[in-house]
């Protein structure tokens, strides 16, 4: 069965531990960490060299890949209730509507929440924009969304002292950037399988690199890591020999 590998650097081997975890949407247990660098502090305290680690998805959260495996007889975890929730759905579209007003930008703002992947995962809670000429709040490769949306969890975790999966869409951006991303998963994977030659991907932010790796995740033929730093990880789909 294949199993996830991706490759972080941070100032910490710990942050690029937890870095990766968050990338990927799984606990930090749920990983095997192999310390590729140690990094090292700078001469006169300037910065030195940055941590750089491995991490591999354990075998038994290997099956769901990206998120994590819960057994058929695992307890869910509680549905928060409605008051809560309902804090939860105001804050989240009051917080984008104030930082849209901030931006100038007329749209109205829904909120929902969603399903959640599997019992005991958090449950997403959307916020739609919806509007006229509203492609500056996507930017180039969806980097202005993704910054968006990163404020919005910020915000709103700190208001409810907990965290909150905050997912913003913009038109339907994100559902029709999915769709785009797992057809070119899809065409990359036969083409390195075709070839027995590696494929590099365009850079891509955390969540588009998610979407490639979960699409592949049951690919018997290939396997996927994330390289690279910064804006330019990229995603490598790797034939296997």
């Amino acid at each position: 069965m294949t199993r996830t590998s991706i490759e972080m650097i941070a100032p910490s081997i710990d942050e690029a531990v937890e870095r990766g975890a968050a990338e990927l949407g799984l606990p930090v247990e749920a990983f095997e960490v192999e310390v590729l660098d140690e990094g090292g502090r700078g001469l006169f305290g300037l910065a030195g060299r940055q941590a750089r680690v491995r991490l591999t998805v354990k075998a038994e959260f290997a099956r769901e890949e990206e998120r994590e495996e819960v057994s058929p007889d695992r307890t869910a975890a509680p549905a928060p209730s409605a008051s809560i929730e309902d804090d939860a759905l105001r804050i989240s579209q009051e917080t984008v509507e104030e930082l849209l007003q901030r931006m100038d930008i007329e749209a109205r703002v829904r909120a929902h929440w969603g399903e959640a992947d599997e019992p005991g995962k958090i449950q997403p809670l959307y916020v739609d924009i919806l509007g006229d000429d509203l492609s500056i709040l996507i930017g180039r490769r969806g980097e202005t969304l993704s910054a968006l949306q990163y404020i919005t969890r910020l915000i709103v975790g700190k208001e409810l002292k907990r965290p909150v999966a905050v997912l913003i869409d913009v038109e339907g951006y994100r559902a029709r950037r999915e769709r785009q991303l797992r057809r070119l998963a899809r065409r990359m994977a036969a083409q390195a399988i075709e070839t027995t030659r590696t494929m590099t991907l365009e850079p891509m932010p955390a969540y588009e690199r998610r979407i490639i790796h979960i699409e592949l995740r049951d690919e018997p033929q290939v396997e996927t890591v994330s390289v690279g730093e910064g804006n330019r990880r990229k995603v490598t789909i790797i034939p296997k020999r």
